[in-house]
């Protein structure tokens, strides 16, 4: 198998896992204002540095069209002010799985930059810090659904088209 459909499915695996999390969370849960790190902020989180990080760089990043609230020009997405919906934060995920099966068949993995100034390594590199990032915040919420609400999320293994 090649190298580019590993990534692929690592990617796709860690999005069904955090779109389980997504679709099993209580509403409660999903809107409670209690917890620093609101469960919605972070999923939106993860999506948003997946989906930049799937970009050849910086300047060729555009916004979720649907995510009309936040502004990368300012990089003030710590400052999203309306909590975003499951249903939108479910489609910017789809749009994300897109973005996996679109983007990293143009990526060259084999780049000397990881295309991003703040990260200092190459392109197949970043592939792994950014699924890491994502099942990261992906166990997080997992985390905060077993303990909270009695909610087990299965482990996704890889997933192939």
């Amino acid at each position: 198998m090649e190298i580019k459909e590993v990534i692929k499915s690592q990617y796709l695996a860690s999005l069904e896992m955090l779109k389980n999390a997504i679709t099993q969370c209580p509403e409660s849960m999903w809107i409670d204002p209690e917890p620093k790190n609101k469960f919605w902020h972070i999923a939106f989180h993860s999506l948003f540095y997946t989906h930049l990080y799937l970009q050849h760089a910086e300047k060729d990043f555009t916004p979720f069209k649907s995510m009309g609230h936040l502004s990368w020009e300012t990089k003030d997405e710590q400052k999203i002010r309306k909590p975003y919906s499951r249903d939108e934060i479910l489609t910017y995920l789809e749009f994300c799985q897109e973005e996996v099966k679109g983007c990293l068949s143009r990526l060259d993995l084999d780049s000397d930059e990881s295309g991003f100034h703040w990260l200092p390594f190459n392109k197949l590199e970043l592939q792994f810090y950014n699924i890491r990032h994502l099942q990261l915040h992906t166990g997080e919420l997992c985390e905060r659904l077993g303990v909270t609400a009695g909610v087990d999320i299965d482990w996704v293994g890889m997933v192939h088209e």
